[in-house]
């Protein structure tokens, strides 16, 4: 493709940010040197388990989820997804065709797109562009806002603003979405593995220190009780149990 086809580009200075799911490696090289020639910026993974490991540090306004994958399935993915994120652009890219795979990826994903494969790579240029388009910056009614650059926690109401740490930012994003709001004490501990500059995960007992330092902080909120907003998980590790979405 010259120069001249790239007429769908998106701008340099607007370049939206895309997670790809696709374990199919050659697949997934295609699918990113083509949006990234497009003007998109493309972090690409191979399963639901590494896209949790980059969600931990980043988020994202659109996501391309193949549905055959290892472990936990493109749908699931959606489904959690669009729970943390409401107003992201997700686009399933499957070999499936039959009806029950789309209205579970419309109905149960919360999918926008649903693109059979082979998919012409212009056409999926244009369905991100358009997503990226539509994607606004209201608030969700009865949810907490997570502003990720500001490193704060708005209450629904919009009455009252918690200031985060970085580890805080980054321990409610992760929980916001996982998979039912829970991550084990062993994944918490390692996604703060980078922290100690040794690469040495995070001891248990400094993840329950974060943890109530956080806890602390909610029971300072004037607009209600919040005691409950992280819980304790027997045998597990920790769930978010009030509803938050991320806005950069």
């Amino acid at each position: 493709m010259n120069d001249s086809d790239n007429q769908w580009a998106v701008s340099s200075t607007a370049a939206p940010e895309v997670a790809l799911v696709e374990d199919d490696p050659q697949l997934r090289e295609g699918i990113c040197l083509h949006l990234n020639h497009n003007g998109f910026k493309v972090s690409a993974v191979n399963s639901a388990s590494a896209l949790n490991d980059l969600l931990t540090r980043q988020s994202f306004t659109l996501y391309v989820l193949d549905v055959n994958l290892p472990g936990e399935n493109g749908i699931s993915i959606a489904t959690r997804l669009r729970k943390a994120q409401p107003k992201a652009g997700i686009v399933i890219m499957t070999a499936r065709t039959g009806l029950t795979d789309k209205v579970a990826a419309y109905k149960q994903g919360g999918a926008d797109f649903y693109l059979t494969k082979p998919v012409m790579p212009d056409e999926l240029v244009l369905v991100l562009q358009g997503l990226a388009n539509r994607i606004g910056h209201k608030n969700i009614e009865n949810s907490w806002l997570l502003r990720l650059r500001e490193r704060s926690l708005q209450t629904p109401d919009g009455a009252e603003k918690l200031r985060l740490t970085s580890k805080e930012k980054s321990l409610l994003m992760a929980l916001a979405q996982a998979k039912d709001n829970t991550l084990s004490s062993g994944d918490l501990c390692d996604m703060f593995s980078d922290n100690d500059g040794n690469g040495a995960p995070m001891s248990k007992h400094a993840l329950e220190e974060l943890i109530t330092r956080l806890r602390r902080k909610f029971k300072l909120l004037t607009t209600g009780n919040y005691d409950g907003a992280v819980q304790s998980v027997w045998g597990v590790g920790y769930q978010l149990c009030i509803p938050v979405v991320l806005e950069d």
